[in-house]
């Protein structure tokens, strides 16, 4: 029961008033004059006991050691292989024409020739240029709406008949209205628009000197020749031989000592080893639940509490004394009621009263 009664969250809400600020959890929908609020539900845990592998099942290797005997047997020595000797090259002096310089051209330039000239030629093009004409300006006065009419939410602390243990378990918001705020302005307005005038501007010339080409530059091309010498080089007449001689290998009688049973292994299996552990596995996840109609501190009287009372007590639940007070036994019935009738626990919501029957 002390847990159900942790989960309540306050129902009727007095005291200090907080502001919401942009990016706080709220209500997604309301209506003026109404109150909303979640509770925070705990995570449910449950125990359980299971075997632990502590150690795998494994195998362990046993070794039986290899046994010998002592042969003798021809082992070779020195592996046959091959000599090769080499034969030397033989060599004459010849004599011969090459060329040193291949044939080639050279381009000669003739130059061009030039006479000068004197011309009129267009310095500045004729252009338009734009005047302006400034604007003309009134002043005016008008009423403004600083601020469209809106709606605001309200967050409220629980009061000391609060259903939570904890009021920071918590969270209850009521939506109010604000109504629009208008402002009186002066301002300066456009009479006559600015406009511009167009003005020819016209062309502008000067006299220049130039040089001028009379003959353009001209090429012609020059054959030069191959150049060539006489050279004296040693060539070679017979080129350099080799011979391979053959050479046989070489023995000798070794003895030596050879596996006559190699070595063996036998696998021994070792069993896997367990132990028993207990553990807690979470259930199910707590967190806060969703929003709901709430009585706002306005609509939660004597009188309401009352109503419920007798209601409970009409259903078979014990409320304690109908004195209109949320009491210890009026806050279990209300927790027992909400339990047997599958509605979310925690909190004196709309649907626990309409539930009930109690306006």
């Amino acid at each position: 029961m002390k847990r159900f009664n942790i989960l309540f969250l306050a129902a009727m809400f007095l005291s200090i008033a907080a502001i919401a600020q942009p990016g706080e959890d709220l209500p997604p929908e309301g209506e003026p004059g109404k109150c909303y609020a979640k509770c925070l539900i705990p995570d449910e845990w449950t125990t359980e006991t299971e075997q632990r592998l502590v150690k795998e099942a494994s195998t362990r290797i046993e070794v039986i050691p290899v046994e010998f005997e002592t042969v003798t047997e021809q082992a070779l020595d020195k592996a046959a292989s091959t000599r090769i000797t080499a034969q030397p090259a033989a060599f004459e002096t010849v004599t011969e024409r090459i060329m040193v310089k291949a044939p080639s051209t050279r381009i000669e330039v003739i130059p061009a020739e030039y006479s000068t000239v004197t011309e009129s030629v267009l310095a500045k093009a004729e252009s338009k240029r734009l005047i302006t004409v400034p604007a003309e300006y009134s002043t005016v006065t008008e009423t403004i709406e600083v601020s469209p009419a809106t709606t605001k939410w309200v967050k409220r602390k629980a009061d000391k008949n609060c259903l939570s243990a904890d009021p920071n378990d918590c969270q209850v918001w009521c939506l109010v209205e604000v109504p629009a705020r208008y402002e009186t302005i002066t301002k300066t307005v456009l009479s006559t628009p600015a406009t511009t005038k167009e003005v020819t501007v016209p062309a502008e010339y000067q006299t220049v000197t130039k040089r001028v080409v009379g003959t353009p530059a001209t090429t012609r091309t020059i054959e030069i020749p191959a150049e060539y010498k006489t050279v004296t080089k040693r060539v070679v007449k017979d080129p350099a031989r080799t011979q391979v001689i053959e050479i046989p290998a070489e023995y000798k009688t070794v003895t030596k000592s050879v596996v006559r049973v190699p070595a063996q292994t036998r696998v021994i299996e070792i069993p896997s080893e367990y132990k028993t552990v207990t553990k807690r596995k979470l259930v199910k996840k707590g967190g806060f639940s969703e929003w709901k109609e709430v009585l706002c501190p306005v609509g939660r009287t004597e009188a309401k509490i009352t109503d419920i009372q007798r209601a409970l007590k009409s259903k078979g639940y014990d409320p304690g004394a109908i004195d209109g007070i949320l009491g210890t036994l009026t806050k279990a019935a209300l927790v027992k009621f909400q339990k047997d009738n599958g509605l979310p626990q925690g909190r004196l919501d709309i649907d626990t009263l309409a539930k009930l029957g109690v306006n």
